[in-house]
């Protein structure tokens, strides 16, 4: 039997390609029905087509189904028309593709399954093993799974992600404007996880690196040769007194919450005369200049509207600077002075009573004392602080301060050899966006594949990572930095002028890039820097 099995349960199966002389074994084993998943013509006729398949299955008694997938295009329609082939056909059911994960995909669609792991039966004493584990299917897992498999097509790969929903979250600020729809920045995970990978659809609960095992939040264990850490950060909000029972409504929002980036332009739109504080909490969260950008763009708009001479604009950040690379403030600061904001430097919130609209901030003056000051709102964009995942931060993995600890260049952990990470769960120094998870995934699938084979780790991460500013509608700084806050501008402009160029990138060319190219494995300007010598 050259095609592998999966069982589901004991209904539902799933495997990778057949071909017509796999049809007796089939039957042999018990099943009644055959689904085809994949299309003809997929890989140039080289496979059964669906028409023989069909014709085969009748001689021999097996109930057969064509239903065609695109890999790349999975949907809830699949998973509905899957649903329906269940209910007619006689069980148990195969349903195959060419690697067996397009299936398994479209039956996770269904409703119909829970984790792989668990489906298949298994319990606590159960062990499922990989050669490569992902941890995380954010930006940066589904990315760096798409340049492994693009470089090691046979590689075993696991995706460790509860979530059955994908997010392109840069855009949530456009949506806090009202310039973007949301529905547009969310997809399905089925349908981005590339095939050849293997979806474990739970969370990791804890890191045995000691013993090659990740332990799930249902209690199994996985086994892996190579781990891949990248679960994102986790965002805190409890940590602002008051904060979270507020959110959404009594005039308090976050661009940080695709539920809450829709608010945000309710209130915008609405406010016209009163106060807007908008707060930044200490480095490092993710994106360092968006809490910033909502200021911008509400401010663009109160602006246009003839209605900013009746709004009092105040941000508060709780770090000693406007942005943390010194050549971009002078041109944001013109931006603070256009809007007429006030700008409250070392100033951190703490509280937030959204029934009296008023929010509490700890403030240091220039003697390093910290005073708590009560300031009313009609309109409060919180960001909370941010802190690696805690089955990160708990574990063998983290440095000091929770953060998985890596080499910065190499993005190799410091201490286990069969670790690496990116994304913002890194202890790296580079900001926190999803332009640094670009360069990343690149650096850690060379590294990793190198590694593996014995070799030097040649593929090297300047920290580069970029921020576009929106400071207005139709305008954009495009902050291009690397570590030490060195400038690393793609293209040969002044990047501290801010150009309607940039607005288009970020608008229309960026999520383009994002979910045709980067989730993809298709590296445009994503290239790492090397060095002949090991890190």
């Amino acid at each position: 039997m050259s095609f592998n099995i999966f069982k589901h349960n004991d209904l539902f199966s799933t495997a990778s390609q057949i071909e017509l002389e796999d049809l007796p074994v089939i039957l042999a084993a018990g099943y009644k029905s055959v689904i085809c998943n994949r299309p003809d013509g997929e890989d140039g006729g080289h496979h059964a087509s669906s028409k023989d398949l069909a014709a085969a299955c009748e001689a021999l008694g097996l109930a057969f189904s064509y239903l065609p997938a695109d890999a790349t295009h999975l949907s809830k329609e699949h998973g509905m028309a899957l649903r329906r082939l269940l209910a007619d056909l006689p069980a148990p059911v195969l349903a195959f593709c060419r690697t067996g994960n397009r299936s398994t995909n479209i039956f996770r669609l269904a409703n119909l399954i829970d984790a792989p792991i668990q489906a298949a039966g298994a319990g606590n004493d159960k062990l499922k093993q990989y050669e490569i584990v992902i941890v995380g299917g954010g930006s940066a897992g589904i990315a760096v799974a798409s340049s492994l498999l693009k470089r090691a097509p046979n590689a075993q790969v696991a995706i460790i992600e509860p979530s059955s929903l994908h997010y392109y979250q840069p855009a949530w600020t456009l949506v806090g404007r009202g310039i973007f729809d949301s529905r547009k920045t969310v997809r399905p995970m089925a349908s981005l996880i590339p095939e050849g990978a293997q979806w474990v659809q739970h969370a990791a609960a804890e890191f045995l690196p000691d013993h090659n095992r990740i332990r799930l939040d249902n209690g199994c264990l996985i086994a892996y040769q190579q781990l891949i850490v990248c679960p994102g950060l986790r965002l805190a909000w409890e940590k602002i007194e008051g904060l979270e029972q507020t959110l959404g409504k009594n005039g308090v929002t976050s661009n940080y919450r695709y539920d809450l980036a829709p608010y945000t332009w309710q209130l915008v739109s609405q406010l016209k005369q009163g106060k807007a504080l908008f707060s930044q909490p200490a480095m490092p969260i993710k994106c360092a200049g968006a809490p910033q950008k909502a200021m911008y763009l509400s401010c663009d708009y109160w602006l246009r509207k003839g209605v900013l001479k009746r709004i009092e604009v105040e941000f508060n950040n709780a770090g000693s600077a406007l942005f943390g690379v010194a050549a971009f403030v002078p041109a944001l600061m013109r931006y603070v002075g256009k809007y007429q904001a006030r700008l409250v430097l070392e100033s951190n919130l703490v509280k937030v009573d959204g029934e009296n609209k008023l929010a509490w901030f700890d403030v240091k003056d220039n003697s390093g004392n910290t005073s708590r000051q009560q300031k009313p709102f009609d309109m409060l964009h919180a960001v909370p602080p941010q802190v690696a995942p805690d089955a990160v931060r708990n574990s063998p993995l983290a440095n000091a301060d929770g953060w998985c600890e890596v080499d910065p260049a190499s993005l190799r952990h410091v201490r286990y050899r069969n670790v690496f990470a990116l994304g913002d769960v890194c202890s790296t120094a580079n900001a926190k966006t999803v332009a640094a998870i670009r360069k990343q995934a690149v650096v850690v699938a060379s590294n990793l594949l190198a590694a593996c084979a014995g070799k030097p780790l040649d593929a090297r991460y300047d920290g580069y990572g970029a921020c576009p500013l929106t400071v207005e509608k139709g305008k954009v700084i495009l902050a291009e930095f690397g570590y030490g806050g060195k400038l690393l501008p793609t293209f040969r402009l002044d990047p501290t002028i801010a150009r309607r160029s940039a607005w288009l990138l970020k608008t229309s060319v960026l999520p383009w890039v994002y979910w045709k190219l980067m989730l993809k494995g298709r590296e445009w300007l994503a290239k790492s820097s090397e060095s002949i010598e090991n890190p």
